[in-house]
């Protein structure tokens, strides 16, 4: 399994998410915070992977 930083774009921690098979990116995962347990959207592309906000 292929592991990804993330930073939470509510309370600026990071963490480290699965990377989906490159066969199912792109995609976007819902995900709550492992710190603040706030909600966020990760996307994953071939590229990147980042968390926004679901306000944003």
């Amino acid at each position: 399994m292929d592991y990804a930083s993330v930073t939470c774009p509510t309370c600026f921690e990071v963490f480290e998410v699965v990377v989906p098979h490159p066969g199912e990116m792109p995609t976007e995962v819902d995900y709550d915070c492992e710190i603040c347990c706030r909600p966020m959207m990760i996307v994953f592309t071939e590229q990147d992977v980042y968390a926004r906000g679901l306000a944003d």
